[in-house]
C-alpha cells in the first residue's frame, strides 16, 4: 500500500467536534430472547479515526449492518451522513458517500484484481484510470491476470480495501481490516487510513489488535453487553501501554461482574 504522507493525528481543536458523520441514540436490537443492541449510542466525528471495540458478541458488527441499512434496528434514532432512515436501507445518494468491508472480503474469485474493481467502477461511475490509482495505492498493481481465488489472504484483504476506497467515500466502514495482513501491510494500512481522516474524510473500523488501535485511532467506543461503556479519545481511556488492561476491566461482561462483586 502506498501512502502519500505520514499525517499526525489532528488536535481535537482541529476539526469540529459537533459535526458527526455518524450519529446513533439510544438503538435497541433484539432477537429472539438475545438482546443485541441494548441503548446503543455511538457518535463518531468527520474527519477522525474512530474504533469500534468489543469482545466477540459484543455488537460491532451488528453496528456496522445497521449503519449499512443491511439490517433495520427495533427502534432508536440512527444518522449517517445525514440519512435517519430507520426501515427500508440507506438511500442511493448515502450508499455512494460510503466505501465499506464487513464480514470479510466481497470478491469475485474467477476475477483478477483490476477486474473486481472494474465491476465495481462501472458501477458507480468511475473511471479505469482510478482503478490504476487504487491499484497501486493498495499494493496490487503488480499481480496482473492472477485470479482472486488464488491470492493470499492479505492480497484480498488488499482488494476488499481497494473496492471500499474506489469512489473516495466520505465515510469508511472497514470491519477488522487488519486481518490477513502481515506487518508491513498493517503499518501501510494505518498510514492510509490516517491520511484519508487527515483529508476530511471519516474512518471507522472494528479490531480485536488492540496495539494497533493506539498508533491508529482517535478517538474510541468500547461495547460490552450491547452498550457503549465507553466513548472518547484514545488518550482519556486508558494511559499510555495500558489500553489492554482498561479494555478487559471494561468489558468484563454483566454476569461475571456481577459475580465478582
Amino acid at each position: 500500500m502506498v501512502s502519500r504522507n505520514d499525517h499526525a493525528r489532528p488536535s481535537a481543536t482541529a476539526v469540529d467536534r459537533s459535526a458527526a458523520a455518524v450519529r446513533c441514540v439510544d438503538v435497541r436490537l433484539q432477537r429472539g430472547d438475545t438482546v443485541v443492541l441494548d441503548g446503543l449510542d455511538l457518535t463518531v466525528t468527520t474527519g477522525r479515526v474512530h474504533a469500534l471495540l468489543g469482545r466477540n458478541g459484543a455488537g460491532k458488527s451488528t453496528t456496522f449492518r445497521i449503519l449499512l441499512g443491511l439490517m433495520d434496528a427495533d427502534s432508536g434514532t440512527i444518522d449517517v451522513l445525514g440519512d435517519t432512515s430507520m426501515r427500508g436501507g440507506r438511500s442511493r445518494t448515502t450508499l455512494e458517500r460510503i466505501g465499506a468491508s464487513i464480514d470479510g472480503p466481497a470478491i469475485y474469485g474467477h476475477l483478477s484484481a483490476f477486474d473486481n474493481l472494474l465491476v465495481h467502477a462501472r458501477l458507480t461511475e468511475v473511471g479505469r484510470g482510478r482503478i490504476e490509482e487504487v491499484l497501486d495505492i493498495v499494493g496490487l498493481a503488480g499481480t496482473g491476470r492472477k485470479r482472486a481465488r488464488h491470492f493470499s489472504m492479505g492480497m484480498k484483504a488488499r482488494l476488499a480495501l481497494g473496492i471500499a476506497i474506489l469512489t473516495e467515500p466520505d465515510l469508511l466502514i472497514l470491519d477488522e481490516p487488519q486481518n490477513g495482513l502481515d506487518p508491513q501491510g498493517i503499518v501501510e494500512l494505518r498510514h492510509l487510513l490516517r491520511d484519508y481522516a487527515a483529508a476530511g474524510r471519516t474512518v471507522l473500523v472494528s479490531s480485536h489488535q488492540l496495539g494497533e488501535i493506539t498508533q491508529l485511532a482517535d478517538d474510541i467506543s468500547v461495547l460490552a453487553d450491547g452498550r457503549c461503556r465507553y466513548q472518547g479519545t484514545l488518550e482519556d481511556f486508558a494511559p499510555a501501554g495500558q489500553l489492554e488492561q482498561a479494555f478487559l476491566d471494561l468489558t468484563l461482561p454483566d454476569a461475571a461482574r456481577s459475580e465478582a462483586a
